[in-house]
Order: C-alpha cells, then sequence, then structure tokens
C-alpha cells in the first residue's frame, strides 16, 4: 500500500535500495560462462526463483525462463506503482507506459505471423499473469492485422492505428505506435519542474537515438529518403523535425548535424561508426547508443534524488538486467560464444 501524503522520499529510497539488489556486470560475465542446462538453475539463483517455480510445471528450456522473466519484470513494475503516488506515479506510468505499446507490437506481429496463441502465452505474454489475458483475447481472434487493430480501437492509442491504411503493413502500424507513445508523453510533461523537465530530456534523447539508427538502417538497406523519413520521430533535441529531409539525405549529412551539436560525443560515436563499418554490422552503434541513454538515466537519478527520477531509473535497470538475461537464455541456446554473448551484454 503507498504511503499517504508525500512519500517522494520514500519511494526513492526503496528505488535505490532494489537497483543495488540488481546483477552487476561480474554476476552477468557468469551466467554467459554457464551451459545452456545450467542456465535455468542459474537465473533461478540470481533472484528469479518464484517465478522458475511458478512455470516449472508447464515449461522447459528457453520457455520457461522467458516466461518466468517476463512476469517478473510485470509483477516489478505492478509492484513499483503501487508504492507511488501523486506526481511521482504519474512521471513513472509516463515511462512504463510503453510497455503497453510493446504489448500491441506483440500482438500484431503474432497475427501477422500467425503464430499460434499457444506459443506467445509460454513466451512473450505468459498466461498465468493476468495482465496478458487481454491481449492473448485480442491474437485468439484475430485473423488478421486489421482486425486486431479493430480490438485495439479502444485503446488510447486505437483512433491513430486504425487511421492507417488497411493496404499497409506491419511497418506502417509500430512506427505509428512509436510515434503515439513519444507524443503522447512529450505532452504530458510540459511542466517546469526539473523532474519533468529532465524526464522530457531524457525521452527526447530516446527518440534521437531511434532517429540515429533508423536513419543508418535505411541508407544500409537502400531504402529511399522518404521511406526513411516516414519512420523517424518527432520530439528529438539532436534532430529537429525540421531538419529531417536534410537529416536523411545522406549518411554524412547525419553526421554533419550531430557534429554540430555540443550535447553529442561526436568524436566517440565517430569511431563507433568506423567499428561499425569494420564489422558491417549496426551492433556497435546500437550498444553506444543504449550506454549513453543508461549514463544519462544515471546522472539524471543523482541530479535530483528525491523526485521520481531515482524510480524511474530503478525500472530502467530493471528492464535492461530482463533483456540481458533474455539475451544470455537465448544466445547460449541458439549455441552463441561466450565471446559474441559479453559483446553485446557487458
Amino acid at each position: 500500500m503507498p504511503i499517504l501524503g508525500n512519500n517522494t522520499a520514500y519511494v526513492a529510497a526503496r528505488a535505490k535500495s532494489r537497483k543495488s539488489s540488481l546483477m552487476d556486470r561480474t554476476r552477468l560475465r557468469q551466467l554467459i560462462q554457464q551451459s545452456p542446462d545450467q542456465l535455468t538453475v542459474a537465473v533461478a539463483d540470481s533472484g528469479y526463483r518464484t517465478e522458475i517455480d511458478l512455470y516449472a510445471g508447464h515449461f522447459t528450456g528457453s520457455d520457461l525462463v522467458e516466461a518466468a522473466l517476463t512476469h517478473n519484470l510485470q509483477a516489478e513494475l505492478s509492484n513499483i506503482l503501487k508504492l507511488c503516488n501523486g506526481n511521482v506515479r504519474n512521471l513513472v506510468e509516463i515511462y512504463t507506459g510503453r510497455f503497453q505499446y510493446n504489448n500491441a507490437k506483440v500482438v500484431l506481429r503474432a497475427v501477422v505471423n500467425e503464430v499460434d496463441v499457444k506459443k506467445v502465452s509460454h513466451s512473450i505474454l505468459p498466461e498465468e499473469s493476468e495482465v496478458n489475458t487481454p491481449w492473448l483475447k485480442m491474437i485468439e481472434e484475430s485473423n488478421t492485422l486489421r482486425e486486431a487493430v479493430e480490438q485495439m480501437r479502444r485503446l488510447s492509442f486505437g483512433k491513430t492505428l486504425l487511421a492507417i491504411g488497411e493496404d499497409e503493413g506491419i511497418q506502417a502500424y509500430e512506427d505509428a505506435l512509436d510515434r503515439h507513445y513519444f507524443k503522447h508523453s512529450l505532452n504530458q510533461l510540459q511542466s517546469g519542474a526539473p523532474d519533468v523537465r529532465i524526464l522530457r530530456n531524457h525521452l527526447s534523447g530516446e527518440i534521437d537515438h531511434r532517429n540515429i539508427i533508423n536513419i543508418l538502417e535505411g541508407h544500409a538497406f537502400g531504402l529511399s529518403t522518404e521511406e526513411i523519413s516516414q519512420a523517424l520521430i518527432p520530439g528529438g533535441r539532436l534532430i529537429k523535425e525540421r531538419n529531417f529531409s536534410q537529416a536523411v539525405g545522406s549518411r554524412d549529412n547525419l553526421l554533419d548535424m550531430l557534429r554540430q551539436s555540443n550535447r553529442f560525443d561526436f568524436d566517440g560515436f565517430q569511431q563507433v561508426i568506423s567499428t561499425s563499418d569494420e564489422e558491417r554490422t549496426l551492433d556497435p552503434v546500437i550498444t553506444w547508443l543504449r550506454n549513453r541513454e543508461s549514463a544519462q538515466m544515471q546522472r539524471m537519478s543523482y541530479l535530483h534524488p528525491i523526485s521520481a527520477l531515482p524510480v524511474i531509473h530503478y525500472v530502467s535497470a530493471k528492464i535492461q538486467e530482463i533483456e540481458d538475461l533474455r539475451l544470455i537464455v537465448r544466445g547460449r541456446m541458439a549455441g552463441l560464444s561466450t565471446e559474441v554473448l559479453e559483446a553485446h551484454v557487458l
């Protein structure tokens, strides 16, 4: 139960405590060294025993770990929100609201790829968690992309999805979901309060990172400037909407724009671009941008220690732990080497 009144200091302290119990790089490195057979036990021993035990009667291997991780994250987000009230809760909900959009994407992908609802309920949306029931029902009752969109008509982004042409593919819907989440979130962050302003800037940074990746991927895949522009999200600080046409013109245009910003470590980015070119993959760029986001998140939680920011920092770190564990488990099950996994996770 939340403490009545202004419980900001209490919630911030609880969030910091929970963050300190998350896995460090050493523990993740140890997990990467485990064999696929050992991983389930190792993940259970790392704080996920209750969820592993909950699903052990239904699933095995990577399905078991996937379901357990998803259940744990959903329960933890619910628990942390229950601790919050007032403005702190509003800000934390803006950040955690992205999961509704992610679940919508899971439904759309499952329907368009004709993935059986049982398969989805055994991994990314485990049926034992009640929050997933409406999403699984959407998959079960939809035969086409349009039918799935119709099922979402009452959600906050329903009208946006319904406005998309019926002949459009899934990418148009996913891009629309991204744009709606960020636009809706930024519109809610209009106050001049320090924590509101800092969270708004952080979300703008996330937008910039997504746009950078979309532009680089677009050029790598030979997309037209119009196709790349359609995937961009307004609201960034490095690449303003009025400069979209310039930014997508060429990779050099993008780099010139980033070079002019005093908010961006262009020399570091240029080095990682060179590595990316040598390895013929955008993975180094994606990892570099992800680390930049993590550093920003950590810094903002220290700037205002008694605010919503340490709570959001914890949520972000928890999400990252779950993603790292998923990558380790999937990677080991797929036979990836420890070197490849360490490069992505550590």
